[in-house]
């Protein structure tokens, strides 16, 4: 792993803040950040002078989420490869109702302020490697927008809306480059007719489970018209497959034994449609569909029912398998927006306007995917040496801060990552399963106050 300067430079260097002086200091947080990502800025800049350079550098104009964030969605994009999977999803960020922040939008059902943010995280297909974050928006609730009366849907596909982050960031996003191919991997708020012609135009796969089952479409080889669901029942089995669950609040671990169909269809233009998905004058799409049912589950618990939409080919169970394990890897999306939440406290951060909370996202979402890269490499390449991918002093200092800890040369990436949650309080039983993000960024809490330590006394030499 490299060290929080070389990582500043590689992701922040190219910044481009309109004064170079800008462009050193935003270098400096974020290497602070990197650091120690979960602290508030005054124990990141132990300094008053840095702690007041940094506050007037999110106070910038020029300093904005896209000037910071922006490079590295570059960056990332030009490091895909082969078949690179684009896992999109939104997370919204509230800082509360108490506050006052210039500019905030609402959130939730009004209950708090904040903004959403739309990500697409780029991960490599055959290795599950985290590359980075490919694109981004954030999208803003108008205040009062809850009313009583029922819009009609002709009127709301001509205003703005909120499920059009999707189509936003696959633009952003845009056609893959000559020997790569982007499959867009998306739960079911991406089911919508204007999403699959923004794939379509940009020359994008997608793996995207079906919303509405109740929808007509145009089945099998004679394209009759008829209702998703009643098309499904049609289906035969083409195989099984056994997925272990892990336990969930109120719900033990158990192993679900899951039957695979699939089919053809094609997806008509809806009667209501935005403006742009008029004059594309898009003819009905072709796409494959994946019914997974869980059979004989135990009467205490909801059977797990996935219907997926691929452009991929699907003839085989192979295939099918394929697309279904491009669909359960969607949960990294979620770990990374943990590692924003959790690992950075994006939302315990106390400035005063939306658009420097802006700017300060589009830095916490660097930093997360640091953080996220080194718990995924604990999993994806468990027995790698520790000492290939985490500085030398994190390894000294973990000696040091772990009690009965009495080698790290040889730790695995997995074992140097269970040990730093250990100093957060995982107990590492054996029913304990991975460590969470809590117990994690404690443990990295303390680390970094040895790593910190030792720099100080100049034993990183």
């Amino acid at each position: 792993m490299q060290s929080a300067t070389q990582w500043s430079q590689m992701n922040f260097g190219s910044c481009d803040l309109g004064d170079k002086r800008r462009n050193k200091r935003l270098m400096h947080v974020a290497q602070q950040f990197a650091n120690n990502p979960s602290a508030s800025f005054p124990d990141q800049n132990e300094l008053w002078k840095d702690l007041k350079a940094a506050y007037r550098l999110f106070d910038c104009e020029q300093v904005t989420f896209e000037a910071i964030a922006r490079p590295h969605w570059q960056s990332t994009r030009s490091q895909a490869q082969g078949r690179c999977l684009v896992i999109g999803d939104t997370t919204e960020f509230d800082f509360g109702k108490a506050r006052k922040i210039k500019g905030i939008g609402e959130t939730g059902n009004g209950s708090g302020q904040g903004f959403l943010l739309h990500n697409a995280l780029m991960v490599r297909a055959e290795t599950e490697e985290i590359i980075g974050v490919a694109g981004q928006t954030i999208h803003y609730r108008k205040k009062g927008r809850t009313t009583t009366r029922k819009e009609h849907t002709s009127k709301r596909m001509k205003r703005d809306r909120e499920s059009e982050v999707w189509g936003k960031v696959i633009d952003d996003v845009g056609p893959p480059a000559d020997g790569v191919e982007y499959v867009h991997v998306f739960d079911r708020g991406a089911d919508n007719f204007e999403v699959y012609c923004r794939l379509l135009q940009n020359g994008g796969g997608w793996v995207i489970r079906a919303a509405k089952l109740n929808r007509y479409v145009l089945a099998g080889e004679t394209e009759e018209r008829m209702q998703l669901k009643d098309y499904l029942a049609e289906l035969k089995p083409l195989n099984q497959y056994t997925l272990s669950l892990r336990a969930r609040p109120r719900q033990k671990a158990r192993k679900a034994q899951l039957e695979v169909r699939v089919g053809q269809i094609r997806i008509p233009r809806p009667q209501h449609v935005s403006p742009w998905v008029r004059d594309l004058n898009q003819p009905p799409i072709a796409m494959n569909v994946i019914e997974v049912v869980e059979v004989n589950a135990p009467a205490d618990v909801t059977p797990i029912r996935w219907v997926l939409f691929t452009s991929l080919p699907v003839k085989t169970f192979d295939d099918a398998w394929e697309v279904i394990q491009y669909y359960e890897l969607r949960w990294l999306v979620e770990e990374y927006h943990k590692a924003l939440k959790t690992g950075c406290r994006t939302e315990s951060r106390q400035l005063q306007a939306a658009g420097r909370l802006e700017a300060l996202v589009g830095l916490t979402s660097v930093v997360a995917v640091r953080l996220l890269k080194l718990k995924s490499l604990a999993r994806t390449n468990p027995e790698t040496p520790a000492q290939r991918v985490v500085p030398k002093l994190w390894l000294r200092m973990l000696k040091l801060a772990r009690k009965g800890l009495t080698r790290t040369h040889d730790l695995t990436v997995r074992q140097f990552y269970r040990e730093v949650a250990r100093l957060g309080g995982f107990l590492a039983r054996k029913s304990d399963g991975e460590p969470g993000w809590i117990t994690i960024w404690r443990g990295w809490e303390k680390l970094n106050a040895f790593v910190y330590a030792a720099t100080k006394l100049k034993l990183n030499e």
